[in-house]
């Protein structure tokens, strides 16, 4: 039977690049995110069966929701790719706990309440993979973005903590970490630079590429090679795989 892979965040970015790779692969891919109508022009973008589901994964009920509807139309996912995820930049001091907490609730719980809610199925089956799309700032801080980067910590140390809980029974768990890619939470990240130091959009578009050793942003099909590659090769495990140009080398 063809795999499942479930891929959150599919409707743009590097979520679309990567159902788009593991379509070609072979999977049948899940295409999951908030907007359907994303959801469904990524989908057409896609060879290969789809399915769009759409869920807020924020909400607990919603993530039951979308794995019970991919088990009941096409069986258990053999593959989870946790890339759903937002930013934000603020000073520490002007983070307010609202802005704390939903960068907690996205980047770190939800990608946590779908792996929990994944893994029996892969156990039991003695084989799965998970790969959660974390950042560089998981390996070090970066001023003005301290919400963004505790969450993306956290998920990183989530990734460990399970690869090594359940490597013995056929599951690896890995993160793949960019630095900034061409993709429009960039572009976001672009107008707000502009907007906070007075620049053009070309400006700060300019700075983040320097921030790069290969001065450039990173491309999205590149991010989804790093997790197809997790994906196929069941030695990795446990690992943070940096696709940032060479900003953080480990």
């Amino acid at each position: 039977m063809t795999p499942v892979a479930v891929v959150t965040g599919a409707g743009q970015g590097i979520g679309l690049a990567t159902a788009r790779r593991l379509a070609e692969a072979g999977y049948r891919t899940v295409l999951t995110g908030r907007d359907r109508a994303k959801l469904d022009e990524a989908a057409r973008e896609i060879t290969g069966p789809t399915l769009c589901v759409a869920a807020d994964l924020t909400v607990p009920e919603q993530v039951e929701a979308l794995f019970t509807e991919v088990e009941a139309t096409w069986g258990p996912a053999q593959v989870l790719v946790a890339n759903a995820g937002t930013s934000l930049a603020a000073p520490v001091t002007q983070t307010t706990d609202a802005q704390w907490q939903q960068m907690i609730d996205t980047n770190l719980t939800a990608p946590f309440r779908c792996i929990r809610r994944v893994l029996p199925p892969m156990l039991e089956a003695r084989h799965g993979r998970i790969v959660v799309v974390a950042s560089v700032v998981a390996k070090r801080g970066e001023r003005l973005v301290s919400a963004y980067t505790a969450s993306k910590h956290g998920v990183l140390g989530l990734v460990r903590a399970v690869a090594d809980e359940v490597a013995r029974r056929g599951v690896t768990a890995n993160a793949v970490c960019p630095g900034y890619v061409d993709t429009p939470m960039t572009d976001a990240t672009v107008e707000a630079i502009a907007s906070r130091t007075g620049t053009s959009a070309t400006e700060a578009r300019a700075l983040l590429e320097r921030r790069q050793p290969i001065h450039r942003l990173v491309r999205p099909d590149e991010v989804a090679a790093a997790v197809l590659s997790c994906v196929q090769n069941g030695a990795i495990n446990g690992q943070g795989i940096n696709v940032d140009g060479g900003a953080v080398q480990s």
